[in-house]
């Protein structure tokens, strides 16, 4: 029987977390080894790289650099084409625009070899789109090339399937969203704002980007959802807040709605207001500091307008909803047969509460 190997290309805010967490669990998701790649041989990141090796997983490198990552003290297993050839599932964790260059030059000249390859955000043309719990039943194994949409997407289509698909696909109206985005991760030291910054329209039927990707996510199970989404940076590193309206043919009301919140194994609520408290919960409670819910609603501050509009705030965990279904497609690659059971191995991480 073939070995099951995971690598994953790139260590930032997904790749890091990504590594350590299958480290820790490949016994119980049924993997047996996981490698990973280094870009740059910087001394800054040598204690992370030294870290993760020290977990298990096994470090490849650019075939050119492997000179370069000796001089630091760092022996790398593999280069970059034999880690890939070696691999089940391939999971690119690269900036944006990265993953489709690295799907031409390095992906497709072992797409016979490997089961799937996986990309992270707004990597468009990359292949199907994909975000656990909202469209697992139209992915495949056909579907090799897999692209998780980005965590303000998920968090947008877990409130639209919720709580307007609930009674079917017709009872949306309109879905409207504020995407009040964190500058920059707590690991990052640049690209932080000095004040709330305002995002263009670049989409004039969706907007920004995050409802065009809902849509498109939507329509892998053939649904066009008339969605738009608005988008602003502030000068904080916690977490992404999304303002959310959401028009329903079918009458409603707030306990109907926080009903359904509840019924959502992948939805929690919180009666905190502040994203310091829900971080700080998920630091320290979480599984390598991350909320792996879809999203984090926030109950007292839902209304429901007329009967048929529903709106509020909450939270989006970012990073941990992309991390469930980077490691949920990579299990399905991998035990397709008993994917359920083993990616039930996560329950514990879920909160309905924060």
């Amino acid at each position: 029987m073939d070995r099951k190997v995971v690598h994953i290309v790139g260590t930032g805010t997904i790749g890091e977390p990504l590594i350590g967490m299958l480290c820790e669990m490949k016994s119980k998701l049924g993997i047996d080894e996981i490698t990973f790649h280094k870009h740059s041989p910087t001394t800054a990141d040598l204690p992370k790289i030294k870290n993760l090796i020290r977990k298990g997983a096994r470090l490849s490198v650019l075939k050119e650099r492997i000179d370069e990552f000796k001089a630091i003290g760092l022996e790398p297993d593999f280069s970059m084409e034999e880690a890939i050839a070696r691999s089940s599932v391939v999971i690119d964790c690269t900036p944006k625009g990265f993953g489709n260059l690295n799907k031409q030059e390095f992906y497709m000249p072992y797409k016979d070899r490997v089961k799937g390859f996986l990309a992270q955000g707004s990597e468009d043309g990359f292949g199907k789109k994909y975000a656990r719990g909202i469209n697992d039943h139209v992915i495949s194994l056909e579907d090799q090339f897999l692209q998780i949409v980005s965590c303000n997407t998920h968090n947008i289509a877990s409130l639209v399937q919720t709580l307007a698909l609930n009674s079917g696909p017709d009872n949306l109206i309109e879905g409207k969203f504020v995407c009040i985005r964190r500058s920059s991760d707590i690991s990052q030291s640049s690209g932080f704002v000095p004040s709330p910054t305002v995002n263009n329209h670049k989409d004039e039927v969706f907007g920004t980007h995050h409802a065009k990707d809902a849509n498109a996510l939507f329509a892998t199970m053939n649904l066009d959802l008339n969605l738009f989404s608005s988008a602003m940076i502030v000068n904080s590193q916690y977490m992404h807040v999304v303002w959310f309206n959401l028009k329903v043919k079918e009458a409603t009301s707030k306990e109907k709605v926080i009903k359904l919140l509840r019924d959502n194994d992948r939805i929690a609520l919180t009666e905190h207001m502040s994203a310091n408290e829900i971080f700080s919960f998920g630091r320290d409670q979480g599984f390598y500091g991350r909320i792996l819910n879809q999203t984090v609603v926030v109950e007292s501050t839902i209304n429901v307008k007329n009967g048929n509009e529903i709106c509020g705030f909450c939270f989006t965990p970012q990073d941990g909803n992309s991390l469930l279904s980077s490691i949920a497609a990579t299990i399905r690659f991998l035990n397709p047969h008993s994917f359920q059971d083993k990616i039930n191995n996560l329950l514990p991480f879920f909160y309905d509460r924060i």
